[in-house]
């Protein structure tokens, strides 16, 4: 299965933090499965590491190690996602959601996340980390 990590989906598995569900734990660490990060996800980190909600030394240091201690792949972002992104309607316009959605869509991916609004879209692959 390709999944899409939502961010905190991500920031979680790097920290083994205990709010990931059993469910996507096991998802995460299963090998036949490619986990996937966004740019967008990466720009979202580097407003928590710039808000001092990630703590470590350089921000470039940090995304590196991260993304090599998780063998994520970057998820592209490209013209079809930004269309896709134009035509979608959340109840709370989030950019980072639509952006993510979009992604999922386009490129076929599992998106994973805690956020009801995302898991309530119905056209919409999700895996509930809950």
């Amino acid at each position: 299965m390709n999944l899409l990590l939502d961010t905190h989906i991500w920031l979680w598995a790097l920290e083994q933090n205990r709010r990931l569900a059993l469910v996507v734990r096991k998802q995460l660490e299963n090998p036949r499965n490619r986990l996937f990060v966004s740019p967008v996800s990466v720009w979202e980190a580097g407003n928590l590491h710039k808000h001092g909600r990630i703590k470590s030394g350089a921000f470039h240091e940090w995304l590196d190690e991260s993304l090599e201690a998780l063998a994520v792949v970057e998820a592209p972002f490209t013209v079809a996602i930004a269309r896709e992104a134009s035509r979608l309607r959340l109840p709370q316009p989030d950019f980072g959601d639509i952006m993510l959605a979009a992604t999922a869509l386009v490129e076929g991916l599992v998106l994973v996340t805690v956020d009801q609004q995302l898991l309530d879209c119905k056209w919409l692959r999700t895996l509930a980390n809950g």
